[in-house]
């Protein structure tokens, strides 16, 4: 463990080290000692503010910085590559070598800064992804179902985004709202400074508000008292536990994954009578075979983020059966959301924030 540790911090400082020098060539000023001196404490100061929020006494300053940072780093070493080959393919021309470099410099200051709006824009600003599926089991009616999960609430996702949150949901009407894990970002103070669960009492949905817990979930103090925070939203949090709601709807919520011990889906189903339909949340898309040989019909899922920056949804893809979207496996149906927050860096590329919204047809 400690190997890789080690191995890790030595890859991202040789990765910081690209990135800084980078920069630092691209700036064009040389000669100056006290401007290294400067721009190596600041650059230090960034690559570690993020590691010091995370993990030490951290601030709420610190916390935006680093997150800040993990997206310049993370853009940055998307666009240096390409502009360092396309650099050298320059030196085979006529062209003068220094003009070249800084026009190549201010071109990558220029596509960073605009991917960087971007990349807030596609975090920020949700869009309303639909399924329609059929659950071949009985129900008085059809139902509008919506789901959002990893909203990651905490230093930068914060008052307006769950505000906005609140009001796309409820402008769906839906019948039903789970939240399948991920709802905070491991500082529960933060959330209860900014009154987040307070915002989020105001979803609508007349058979009610539940949810799981996701690897997020955490925070230094008891568990129960993360559950009674949230609960306060009126957002029922099921901790491998079972539910019948109106009509013989069953709802299962599962521990996270990465909690080790938990319930079997088995267990879990044992309880419920296997005629109803049975929905599933699991923080994190694992274990289908079990769902589908348990008799769920609906398991719904978030954590993968869809890779969140690309090429990361390269990872997820090989990472997981099903990162984004919609799967069938026997009669049992999959759907994963890309999340409606994120993680770390404030930014997606290749992917947006998202709401679900499922339309589920009962065999009535």
């Amino acid at each position: 463990m400690i190997f890789i540790l080690i191995v890790t911090l030595l890859i991202y400082a040789g990765l910081v080290f690209y990135v800084a020098w980078s920069g630092y060539r691209g700036i064009g000023i040389k000669g100056k000692r006290w401007f290294l001196i400067a721009y190596s404490i600041i650059m230090l100061f960034l690559s570690v503010s993020f590691i010091l929020a995370r993990f030490g006494s951290g601030s709420t300053l610190l916390a935006v910085i680093g997150n800040y940072w993990l997206a310049l780093f993370s853009l940055s070493l998307m666009i240096l590559p390409l502009v360092h080959l396309i650099m050298l393919i320059l030196r085979l021309t006529s062209l003068h070598r220094e003009k070249t470099r800084v026009a190549a410099a201010r071109i990558a200051f220029v596509v960073l800064v605009a991917a960087l709006a971007y990349g807030s824009y596609m975090a920020y600003t949700p869009k309303v992804n639909t399924y329609t599926i059929d659950i071949d089991k009985s129900y008085p009616e059809d139902l509008n179902v919506v789901m959002f999960s990893d909203t990651h609430f905490g230093y930068l996702s914060g008052k307006k985004h769950a505000e906005r949150l609140v009001k796309e949901v409820n402008e769906l009407e839906p019948d039903l709202i789970i939240i399948p894990g991920d709802i905070i970002d491991d500082d529960l103070e933060i959330v209860e400074k900014k009154q987040i669960f307070n915002i989020l009492s105001g979803l609508e949905a007349r058979l009610g508000v539940y949810g799981s817990l996701g690897n997020h979930d955490k925070f230094r103090g008891e568990l129960s008292e993360l559950i009674t925070a949230i609960e306060t939203a009126n957002i029922e949090i099921l901790y491998d536990e079972t539910v019948t709601i109106e009509g013989g709807l069953a709802l299962i919520g599962r521990k996270d994954y990465s909690e080790g011990e938990r319930l079997a889906t088995e267990q879990l189903t044992s309880q419920l009578d296997q005629s109803l339909p049975i929905i599933l949340l699991d923080h994190q898309p694992y274990e289908y075979d079990e769902a589908e040989q348990a008799g769920v019909d609906l398991v719904v899922s978030g954590h993968t983020h869809r890779g969140q920056v690309m090429p990361g949804n390269l990872i997820t893809n090989r990472l997981f059966e099903n990162d984004w979207g919609y799967l069938k496996k026997g009669q049992l149906h999959t759907i994963v959301s890309s999340g409606y927050g994120f993680w770390g860096p404030p930014i997606r590329i290749g992917t947006q924030s998202e709401i679900v919204q499922i339309h589920i047809n009962f065999n009535n």
